[in-house]
């Protein structure tokens, strides 16, 4: 096993290409430490060289109430007003604290997605 830091792009591909050749190795065999090691490595590069943002708040909203089978009647019921959530889902109408709270509380949606600009 000869594991080193990945700095570059040239190490992140030949971990990569490692990672590839011992991806059926058995946990806690040589490999399977090797593995598991590897894994860590290109996790850490790729998080601070291919960050991924958070979604848009309002299609963050929409794709859990499908996730969930919702419609706009039954967020209406989390939001308090069917007008209200159709402002806010057409964008005519800005999140406010509270209504970030209730849809972190019942949709399990982070707050950090909803408190983003759109």
């Amino acid at each position: 096993m000869n594991i080193s830091p990945i700095n570059n792009e040239q190490d992140y591909q030949n971990a990569l290409n490692r990672l590839e050749q011992i991806f059926d190795a058995e946990k806690g065999s040589t490999e399977g430490n090797e593995l598991e090691i590897l894994g860590i490595l290109i996790e850490k590069y790729e998080n601070e060289h291919y960050p991924i943002g958070y979604p848009d708040p309002i299609e963050a909203i929409k794709f859990r109430m499908e996730q969930m089978g919702y419609s706009q009647t039954d967020l209406a019921k989390i939001i308090g007003l069917k007008s209200r959530t159709s402002e806010i889902l057409s964008r005519k109408r800005k999140l406010t604290l509270n209504v970030i709270r209730k849809l972190h509380n019942e949709l399990n949606i982070p707050t950090d997605v909803l408190v983003q600009a759109y």
